[in-house]
């Protein structure tokens, strides 16, 4: 005797078929075609759930273009590469660079010009992994004229006074 039919006084079920192995199950016709009713009710909802998920994608979907000599700022991840290379942390901006985008491969790839720092990257990237560049004339930087001692010392003086303040300690 089995240690399970000793403990329970019965024979043991598999997880896979739930019936006794002495009781006669009986697949007739009905049972066929109520479980291909089933199935195919099944399959119905899938392909309604389906198309319903497809429409809220393609709802929500935004088709990416760039054009050749466009700029663009690279997403840093690891999955791409590009934070592998750039060792990537939690503080690491979400995209890099500006790069000139060099030849259009397909709808969904481009190569970029990207900087000797990251020569060991693959320069073809997906259109997800690429943000435009949109000019804009506040993004020019204008760099002060500093006057430089011999000593490489810079001597700083504040432009204005913002605020001023008198902190009395109470006795």
């Amino acid at each position: 005797m089995a240690p399970y039919e000793a403990l329970y006084d019965r024979r043991y079920r598999t997880l896979l078929c739930w019936y006794e192995s002495s009781e006669g199950v009986v697949l007739g016709p009905e049972n066929v075609q109520e479980t291909t009713k089933k199935i195919r009710k099944i399959r119905e909802r899938m392909k309604t759930s389906q198309s319903l998920q497809k429409s809220y994608h393609d709802k929500r979907r935004k088709t990416f273009e760039f054009q050749v000599d466009d700029h663009v700022f690279l997403r840093v991840n690891p999955v791409t590469g590009v934070g592998r290379a750039l060792k990537s942390r939690k503080l690491t901006p979400g995209f890099i660079g500006l790069y000139h985008i060099s030849k259009w491969l397909g709808e969904v790839a481009y190569r970029i010009a990207l900087p000797p720092l990251l020569a060991n990257l693959h320069d073809v990237f997906h259109v997800s992994q690429l943000r435009k560049y949109i000019p804009d004339p506040l993004h020019v930087v204008q760099i002060d004229d500093i006057q430089m001692r011999d000593n490489l010392r810079i001597e700083a003086s504040p432009v204005r006074i913002e605020g001023r303040e008198v902190k009395q300690i109470a006795r």
